[in-house]
């Protein structure tokens, strides 16, 4: 799927420019010509914004200002002139970099796209965790130690899943059976510690880890 990109500035020459280049590198682009408009634009979601500092009545400042807590996404500044007051007041709400007037535009392209890539590692560290010899992958619904894939049951994984993403969290038998059974189950808690035995068992074939810690008289935590 291509990249989103949305284009601010009130210089038409620039929007042109912009949206040509872009387009030819696969981009999909989105432009606005003020602060106003970018703000309309804002629920296309892009995947990055190009933002003019300084235009009429609403400017990148404010815009950026408005819509940091609503977003991740990075954001650049595009600007004629960066004085140290200005780089620091964009930064404080929120700004990722600044492309200073008048800019080569594969440099630009080379920035926007180490910023994408930048994102890109972060989304798929949210999916993907590693602890020392393991390796948990959420989506894939996965573990492997040393490249040694274990095999789990669904309950399991769900187990794993539910205490590696709380590391140092203690969960007792009571609430991990209601978060991975149902609150409307009526089954025993004491099946978790059945599961938790397995889970130790298939694990230590690969590893002397311990990656599940009891606490006695409160339950389970995954070790930080």
């Amino acid at each position: 799927m291509n990249s989103k990109i949305l284009v601010v500035d009130d210089e038409e020459g620039i929007i042109t420019l912009l949206k040509d280049y872009f387009e030819i590198n696969d981009y999909e682009v989105y432009t606005a010509h003020n602060g106003k408009e970018a703000l309309e634009k804002i629920s296309k979601n892009p995947d990055i914004i190009l933002l003019d500092i300084n235009m009429p009545e609403i400017d990148g400042i404010e815009v950026c200002s408005r819509i940091r807590d609503y977003i991740s996404y990075p954001i650049l500044f595009l600007t004629a002139k960066i004085e140290n007051t200005d780089k620091l007041n964009g930064f404080r709400v929120g700004a990722d970099d600044y492309i200073v007037k008048p800019f080569d535009l594969e440099e630009l392209g080379a920035r926007v796209s180490a910023h994408l890539r930048r994102e890109q590692r972060k989304s798929n560290h949210t999916k993907v965790k590693f602890y020392k010899d393991l390796v948990i992958d959420y989506e894939e619904r996965s573990i492997s130690i040393d490249n040694n894939q274990v095999s789990l049951s669904k309950k399991e994984f769900n187990i794993v899943e539910l205490l590696s993403t709380n590391p140092g969290q203690v969960f007792d038998r009571e609430r991990i059976y209601d978060r991975i059974w149902g609150y409307d189950n009526n089954g025993n808690s004491d099946v978790i510690m059945e599961h938790i035995r397995k889970i130790r068992i298939k694990l230590s074939k690969y590893t002397l880890e311990n990656y599940i810690e009891t606490i006695w008289g409160a339950g389970y935590k995954w070790i930080k």
